[in-house]
């Protein structure tokens, strides 16, 4: 017996089964992401097509640097400001390379709150923080209290 392609696989009887849109009953390979193909023409060189996860990752390498180097809320900054630019670069662009973990959405949705979270906790960090925001004062003070 012949199989054709995945979905006609046989069944448990060796009858090769309808074409239908189901999923295989064994998968040979793991589909790329979505916008996980080159950033850049084939016969470029490899750090000109992956180029959007290697700014992101200079960018944060960068704040991890200054970080190490006693500016902990510039660096922290940094990280966040990178995690941003990661998120807009898989907004923007059709193909960002190995950047594309996962589909499009969830994508932009990590790297948008994860950088926001680091962006902001960095605002925020004690002493003299450059971000207040009253009401989450307000909600230490009482849940302090309260316990």
């Amino acid at each position: 017996m012949t199989v054709v392609d995945p979905v006609s696989a046989p069944d448990a009887s060796g009858r090769p089964r309808r074409a239908t849109r189901r999923f295989p009953l064994f998968t040979r390979d793991t589909a790329r992401p979505e916008g996980g193909g080159r950033a850049a023409p084939g016969d470029a060189p490899a750090p000109a097509r992956q180029w959007p996860i290697l700014a992101v990752l200079l960018v944060a390498g960068l704040g991890l640097l200054l970080t190490a180097l006693d500016l902990f809320r510039i660096g922290t900054l940094l990280i966040g400001v990178a995690l941003l630019v990661g998120g807009a670069l898989r907004w923007v662009l059709p193909g960002v390379g190995m950047l594309a973990v996962r589909s499009r959405f969830t994508d932009i949705a990590t790297y948008g709150v994860l950088g926001l979270s680091i962006a902001l906790l960095a605002m925020m960090a004690q002493p003299d923080p450059w971000l207040e925001i009253p009401f989450l004062k307000d909600t230490l003070h009482f849940t302090v209290s309260n316990s």
